[in-house]
């Protein structure tokens, strides 16, 4: 039985008895997944060029093996001096999950990526934001299976915000550890 699959037999059911809701679509749900890398201080300090250019497709290419999909890139909208960015510079790449897809990157996280992390001790629910969205982040890429050795050169970290729509936390918390989260 697939995430999903759990969500929809087993999770809304048991939120929907532990907390009196009677409609199916008042249940805590989770929207979708942003999966951001920051990748402005990278390529700044390798310079420019064709090398930047290649550790940007490489970047990609292990972003887009990790999440199932191929990565948008962030510009950046104004030249900023001290951070030596200029204005349409690629600062950041950003993947938005839904469907299949996010619950399929949210079981590789759980099972996968967040056991891999050398002392974890799992999500502090001070992650969680005034919206109820979680946020980690992840400071190497490495802990997924998936990414080659380019990471082993040139690490990346990821920052990962799981929205969900709901405004009531105790549900949202009860949500996120029923999917797996190891919420502490």
């Amino acid at each position: 039985m697939n995430l999903k699959q759990k969500y929809q037999k087993e999770i809304v059911p048991t939120l929907q008895k532990e907390f009196g809701i009677k409609n199916i679509y008042a249940v805590p749900s989770i929207k979708h997944v942003v999966v951001n890398v920051g990748i402005g201080r990278i390529l700044n300090n390798i310079g420019g060029g064709k090398n930047a250019e290649d550790l940007l497709k490489e970047i990609k290419k292990d972003l887009s093996l990790i999440t199932g999909q191929w990565p948008a890139e962030t510009k950046a909208k104004k030249s900023i001096a001290s951070f030596k960015v200029r204005e349409g510079q690629t600062v950041g790449l950003k993947v938005t999950l839904r469907g299949q897809r996010m619950y399929d990157f949210i079981a590789r996280l759980v099972n996968i990526a967040l056991p891999r992390i050398r002392d974890f001790k799992g999500i502090p629910e001070k992650n969680l934001d005034e919206h109820n969205n979680l946020n980690i982040g992840i400071y190497e890429a490495s802990v997924f299976p998936e990414v080659t050795n380019s990471v082993l050169k040139h690490p990346f970290g990821l920052q990962i915000t799981v929205v969900i729509n709901d405004k009531h936390r105790e549900r949202v918390v009860k949500l996120l550890k029923m999917l797996g989260f190891p919420l502490k």
